[in-house]
């Protein structure tokens, strides 16, 4: 296990961040970029895909960093769900749907995999009144959140 200490490191964040760049991309030309509401609502969920996990990662209770891992993942099927609008408006190709499509797919499976582990490390804990003390730290008291390898980009790779 490895020991991380900025949100930039998880690998679903950086997921999360490359949807962010085909959405904006996608969007910022040709009639998608005039259909102002939908435009500006994929954007959004994009957006919220992105910066709940990091949000997540900063709070001090795992509960707390496993609700916005939700919310996340939640916002990337949102994702999804509006590309096929942008299909069926002829706003992007079916090549094009399918690509992007593809990456939210891994960004969910990803962050739902860091979402299971995190949950993992409270369940095999012995059952408390309030939570079990927590294995990661905040930038408030100079912790670190302590996770599995798969879970982090590593930079010497």
């Amino acid at each position: 296990m490895a020991k991380i200490t900025r949100f930039e490191d998880l690998i679903c964040w950086r997921k999360a961040k490359s949807l962010v760049s085909l959405i904006y991309r996608l969007t910022r030309k040709g009639p998608f970029s005039k259909d102002y509401p939908l435009r500006d609502q994929i954007r959004r969920a994009a957006i919220s895909s992105m910066t709940n996990i990091a949000e997540g990662f900063s709070r001090f209770h795992k509960k707390d960093f496993i609700r916005f891992l939700d919310i996340s993942q939640s916002s990337t099927e949102e994702v999804k769900s509006l590309l096929y609008i942008a299909l069926d408006q002829k706003y992007i190709t079916k090549d094009l749907f399918n690509e992007v499509y593809d990456v939210a797919n891994e960004t969910i499976r990803i962050t739902i995999g860091l979402l299971r582990h995190v949950k993992s490390t409270i369940e095999t804990k012995p059952s408390k009144v309030r939570e079990p003390k927590t294995e990661y730290k905040t930038k408030l008291n100079n912790e670190f959140l302590d996770l599995l390898d798969e879970f982090i980009h590593n930079k010497n790779h």
